[in-house]
């Protein structure tokens, strides 16, 4: 069965972004919210995003509410911020496939791939 996952690692601290919140959304003819999650203190989602019976094959959207982790850090930061929500979309072809979509995370900068 296929699955999804996320961790989010802030690469200006050098630390894993803990509480962090993440919504999953389907994007086909018209978005659907399907979830929302808060990274730990390992900058991972608690368990898969998407699995099981829930996990589909589509396109899909993680929004990773940036702005909220980094005001929390205490960092100085211009304002508005440079990056607030982080889009992030991508397409899950193969219904048995593991798919881990991480984010390296910075005040100005984002990054991600395809993980493992």
């Amino acid at each position: 069965m296929g699955r999804l996952t996320t961790h989010v690692l802030d690469t200006a601290l050098g630390i894993p972004a803990k509480g962090l919140k993440i919504e999953l959304w389907s994007v086909g003819n018209e978005p659907k919210h399907m979830s929302t999650h808060e990274t730990n203190d390992d900058g991972r989602v608690d368990g898969p995003i998407l699995s099981g019976s829930t996990f589909e094959t589509g396109i899909y959207e993680l929004r990773f509410h940036a702005g909220d982790y980094l005001r929390a850090t205490g960092q100085d930061l211009p304002d508005p911020l440079f990056l607030d929500l982080v889009p992030i979309r991508f397409g899950m072809a193969d219904a048995d496939a593991h798919y881990h979509v991480p984010l390296l995370l910075s005040p100005f900068g984002y990054s991600t791939y395809r993980g493992s």
